[in-house]
Order: structure tokens, then sequence, then C-alpha cells
């Protein structure tokens, strides 16, 4: 309620030296600034500071959409007011990741009797908990969930189930083998499934991926229009997405417009999943398509397929040959306007000739990929990681070149060696190989918080770069958003479910000759959000990531990982320098062996006043106990705080626990992990944490095309 005796307040808000009052402004102009208020200081806070801003901010345009998702100050006292408020007048309900809220909390939402979308993934819910909820959501279309082991459909009402009868959309994460509520949902036109299912409990006992005879009622997918599956690692998630997909292969509904099913490793072609591609080939005409690698290899698959105007394409990994995505995807040059989104991450083959005798590292044909520009020409998000695409010395055909023509990108990911500026590459000294690893204590130590670079050497930097490819295409995307330079061979040391790796694999060669000037480049992309740099070896100072930090005021996400040579991190003073400009970064993942995490890292870091998440993974690694108290103490915002260090469990343990008693209670979405890297038990701690922060950032991986853009709400 709004409080009379705070009238005068109004007075004053928002009122300069001029005499300029907020409130003096039109009702549109002041929504639009409302609308970007979290909604939990609007209703608790803000509309009790006048009457007009009192009615403004129970405005429709504020109240039908609400998003708690990443609101990590928000507990369980401010959701329950927040409904108690403006339950009623809420139509979509976001509170995806809200891990921190106690389960009872979410029974709140029962208030929200008009609700047609919701999501509560990474909430804590129960079978039961979840039928009385939506059992008083009659209006509700769209639902997202986690199935956790223990569920039970058996347990949902009939009221529950009617619901659920009218539900189009739903977005299903399964913790444990179970068809959820799909056989519920008989109107289904969306099925989006994330299989998060381990091999193994807790107590070591080995998983089955068969499901219990009683939910042998499975889904209805006649009504189905987009079917998307991602399964992590592990056989029992393949045997649980082969129960799905068998009844797909009985029928394939008339209407499926988009098929991805996103499978790392391998993973079989069983008769089931022939007979389903085959049906879909011969009945279906799709927008958007991803299989497994071993799905495509070898077949001639792609030349059945019917496409319409597709608008996303995903070949990961596949062994799909220049030739073959001239001809069967793109039709010999058809136009495909239509594609927005392609992820060919992994394809070794695919700018290259069908030759049998091409190696890997061989020169790329720029006839293919010229085809591919000219065709897509629309394309805002492309991915071509994980495969060496070198450009011959043809002149106007480097890579670069040919890619600065897509005008619309707004995300790229690329291999550090496709950047390489041919004419100047043989006239760069060769760089020691990262496999060549110095020692502990035996390379030239790098003077912490004392610079080793100057003005001039910048100056020199950025003079160099501007003659480079690799400048020229950024100068001919200056919109992009989320870029991606990553070694061809980088592999994380801290893979999903298996321990920490040890030793990584040498970096290309020409990805030797990519160094600071490049990087620098990288500062004249004003609208930069996302970076990502791994496995630069020849990066000497890192001067070129303090021209990131001055320029790219917008950085809001920065990975870096492996850069320079690994027995010795060379680039921590200019890393210092740059994170004093980075007044938007919100997360930080540095992967770096023998990483020094000392007070002059951490005071640098303490500028950075909106990061939120911290993540460090370092073999050999050292820290500082005062100063990471003293970071968590003046950064507060920092919810996460992820450390894998060369530390003992000793040390690790009294850390964490220092953190979590003298934070949480103000933090309630704290999450703390400090642990050795190399420790045996790694897997075991790692399967605790949220998943929201160990898909986005714990874990490394490219991000760029990984699903369909708009892929849920």
């Amino acid at each position: 309620m709004f409080d009379p005796g705070q009238e005068t307040l109004s007075a004053g808000i928002g009122e300069d030296s001029n005499g300029i009052n907020l409130m003096e402004f039109s009702d549109e102009i002041l929504l639009h600034i409302l609308s970007y208020v979290p909604c939990t200081d609007l209703v608790l806070n803000v509309r009790r500071t006048c009457r007009k801003l009192a009615t403004l901010c129970l405005d429709k345009s504020l109240t039908h959409m609400v998003l708690l998702h990443k609101e990590y100050q928000v507990n369980k006292d401010k959701v329950k007011q927040l409904m108690r408020g403006i339950g009623k007048e809420i139509h979509q309900l976001n509170m995806a990741g809200c891990y921190w809220l106690p389960s009872h909390t979410i029974d709140h939402v029962i208030r929200c009797k008009n609700l047609v979308k919701l999501n509560l993934s990474g909430c804590h819910l129960t079978s039961l908990r979840l039928s009385k909820i939506l059992s008083a959501l009659q209006h509700l279309r769209s639902l997202a969930i986690d199935v956790n082991p223990g569920f039970d459909a058996g347990q949902l009402s009939s009221e529950c189930k009617a619901t659920l009868s009218r539900v189009l959309e739903l977005k299903q994460t399964l913790y444990t083998p179970s068809y959820g509520v799909v056989p519920c949902c008989t109107s289904l036109e969306k099925l989006l499934l994330y299989f998060e299912i381990l091999d193994r409990s807790r107590e070591g006992l080995i998983l089955s991926g068969q499901l219990m005879v009683g939910e042998s009622n499975v889904p209805h997918y006649q009504n189905l229009r987009v079917f998307y599956a991602r399964l992590a690692p592990g056989y029992v998630n393949q045997e649980v997405v082969r129960l799905y997909l068998a009844v797909l292969s009985d029928r394939t509904p008339e209407n499926l417009h988009a098929f991805l099913i996103s499978a790392p490793g391998s993973f079989a072609e069983s008769g089931t999943t022939k007979n389903l591609l085959d049906s879909m080939a011969r009945n279906v005409s799709l927008d958007a398509l991803q299989l497994p690698k071993s799905w495509i290899n070898g077949s001639g698959l792609l030349q059945h397929l019917k496409f319409n105007n597709p608008f996303y394409f995903s070949f990961s990994r596949c062994t799909l040959s220049g030739g073959h995505l001239i001809l069967q995807v793109i039709n010999g040059g058809k136009d495909l306007k239509s594609l927005t989104s392609l992820n060919l991450s992994g394809c070794i083959r695919c700018l290259s000739s069908d030759s049998l005798f091409r190696k890997a590292e061989d020169d790329i044909d720029s006839s293919i990929l010229e085809s591919l520009v000219v065709s897509c020409c629309n394309l805002r998000h492309l991915n071509l990681s994980a495969a060496h695409h070198h450009s011959s010395e043809s002149l106007g055909k480097h890579l670069c070149q040919l890619l600065a023509r897509l005008k619309h990108l707004l995300s790229l990911a690329l291999p550090v060696c496709s950047i390489t500026d041919v004419s100047t590459n043989t006239d760069k000294p060769p760089v020691q190989s990262m496999t060549n690893v110095v020692p502990p204590g035996l390379g030239k130590k790098i003077r912490i918080g004392v610079p080793t670079y100057t003005k001039n050497f910048l100056e020199q930097s950025n003079q160099k770069s501007q003659s480079s490819v690799f400048w020229t295409l950024l100068e001919n995307l200056p919109f992009l958003k989320n870029l991606e330079l990553i070694g061809s061979n980088f592999s994380s040391a801290m893979p999903r479910n298996e321990p920490a790796i040890r030793n990584s694999l040498p970096p290309c060669s020409r990805a030797r000759s990519v160094g600071d000037s490049e990087v620098a480049a990288i500062g004249q992309l004003t609208f930069l959000q996302n970076l990502t740099l791994a496995q630069l070896p020849s990066i000497l100072t890192g001067s070129g990531l303090v021209s990131i930090g001055l320029q790219c005021q917008h950085l809001r996400s920065l990975s870096l990982a492996n850069l320079g040579m690994m027995g010795k991190v060379g680039y921590t003073s200019a890393l210092m320098d740059m994170l004093k400009h980075c007044k938007c970064l919100r997360d930080l993942r540095l992967e770096q062996p023998y990483f020094n995490a000392n007070t002059q890292f951490f005071q640098a870091l303490s500028h950075c006043s909106a990061l939120q998440r911290l993540c460090i993974i370092s073999r050999s690694g050292t820290l500082q106990f005062d100063a990471v108290m003293s970071f968590m103490a003046n950064c507060l915002e920092v919810v996460m705080c992820h450390m894998f260090m060369g530390e003992s469990l000793t040390v690790c343990k009294t850390l964490q626990q220092t953190i979590l008693q003298s934070f949480q209670a103000d933090r309630p979405a704290l999450n703390v992990i400090i642990f050795p890297l190399l420790h045996e038990d790694l897997t075991e701690v790692i399967r605790d944490v949220p998943m929201m922060h160990l898909d986005e950032i714990t874990l490394f991986k490219s991000r760029v095309a990984e699903e369909p853009p708009n892929l849920w709400w």
C-alpha cells in the first residue's frame, strides 16, 4: 500500500540541479523506465514512494510477466509478498534456477490463477506439490519442470491431469529415468527434454534406463511441432531417450517442423531411429534439424529430408564434407535467406573438398565457404569451432574476408588457427609449444602487479592489428555480441562426469601466430557482451585484454583459458588492468594452470561491481585466504564462487565453510565450492552444483548456435 506520509518524497524523486522532475515525464516514458526495474522492487518498494508510481507499478505491462530467474536477492518472504500483491495479474512467471528457495515457497504460485506460462526448472518440486499447484492453474499452456528421483505420476490428481491435458509446451529436465508428465500432456505441440541422468547413484549403484511398467502409458505426439532432446554424457540417457523416440517412430506427427537431438560422443542408430528418420523423410518438411553424428555420417539421409524455410541447422561433430554440405544442405547454392543459425563445430571437413587424401590441417576450399556465405546471407549465429580451418594465400579468399560479408552476425565462434593472416604467418618467430611445460620454479617469474607492457606497446599492437584480416572481419561486424576464439585442440581440465584432465593436446601450429595484437582487435566491438578466448599460446603480456576492458563497456561474460605458455602466467598484470574497467561484468571464468589468485588479483576483481559468478580452474594454482574473504565482502552481488585449485582439501574446506558462514545469511542464493582440482571425489562434488551454474559457467563449452534461437520463452 502507498503511504501518504511519503508524498513529500515525490517532489524530490529524480530531480536534478536544473529542477527537472522525473514525475513530470509522461506515463509512457515512466513505464519504459520502470520496465528495467525487477518486479519485486516495483511491487515491494518503488510503488510505496508516491501515488503516481503506486499506480504505474501495477500497470499490466509490468505485472503480466514476472521474471525471478537470476534475481538472486529474492527470498521466500519477498516471493510470498509478491504473490499476495499481484498474483492474480501474473500471466507469465519465470522462476527457473531459483534453487535457493525452500520447496514450500513454490506453493504461493497457486495464487497466480491466470497463469498461462510457468517455468519452475531448477526449483525444488515433488510430484505432490506439482499436483497441488497445477490443479489451480486452469489457463496454463506452457510448463517447465524438473523430474527428480522419487517422482510418481500416480500422485497427480485428476484436476492436475486436466490442466496438463491443455498444456501445449513442455520443457522437462530428467534426473531419473521417467516419462515425467509427458503422458498426461495430450495436446503437446512443443516438447523439450533435457536428460541429466547419471549412470551411477550416490551409493555407486549402476542405474538402468528401463522405465517402470506402470509408465508405459507413453507420450501423445500427434500434434507435435517441435521435438528437442539434449543428452548429458552417459548410456542411461541414451536408453531413456530411445523410449521417447519409439512412439515417434510408430507415427510421425504430420506437423513436425523441428527435430533436434543433441548427444555427446557416440549415440548409435537403432532400427527404431532408422524407421523414424525414414518416416520423417517421407512425411514432413523441416525448418530446424540436429542429429547425433553417427546418424548422419556415411548415410544419404540429408539428401532425402525435405526442408521448408529452415532457420536452424546443427551438424556438430559430423564428418560432413564440403561437397555434401553444398549439395545436400544448401542444394548447390540454393537461396537460404531464412537460415539464421548454423552450427558446424567439430565438422573438420565441412569447408573442404571430398578428397580422401585430405588431412585435417590442410587448407580449406574457399569456394565452399563462399557458396555458404552467399546462400546464407542472413546468418546471425555461426559456429565453426573445434576444427582446423586454414586459409590459403589466395587473394581475397581468406576465411575472415569471406565471413566479413555476413553483416547480420550477432554470434561467432572460430578456431584460433582460422584467423591467422597467411601473408604474415611465415614472418613470425616460432613460439614454444605448450607441451613443453616449464616446471614450477624454473621459469622466469612475472612480477605480480607490475605491468610488463607499456603504452607504446599497446599502440604498436593496435597499429599492427589494424592491417590484419581478423581486424577487417570485426570491423565489418560492428553489432557482434558474442565471440568465441577457441583452439582447435583445446579441452577443458574439468570435463563432465570424469576425473580432471591432466594433459592437453598442443595447439595448432598456425595458432602460434595469434597473439596480443589480434586480441586487441576485439576492442573495436562496442556491443560485445560475451567473450571466450581459449588456447592462445602466443599471448605474451596480455596487452590486448586492456583494449577490450577499455572499449567493450557492455561486456557481461568473460571466459579465459590456457593463454600463453602453460608453465607460467604472463598476462596477470594486463588482466588486472582490464578488470578495473569491466563495470558490467557479471560472469568470469578463468582456467589457467599455475594461476596465483592473490591479493592484487582480487583487489582488481573487486572493481567489477556487477560481478555475480566467479569460477577459477587451475592445476597447481594457489589462492590467498584473506584475499578471497575480502573480495567476497566487497563484491556484494557475488552469489557463485567456484575454485578448483591446487590447494589441499583442508584449506579448501575451511575457506568454503568460512565464506558460507560469513555471507549466506545476506545472500540466500550463495553457492560456494572450493575443492582440489585433481581430487578423486571431484565428480561427486560437481553433481551438487545447481544445473544453471554448471551448464552456464563451471563447465566449458562452445555456446554459439548451441540451440535454435528462442527455443524457450
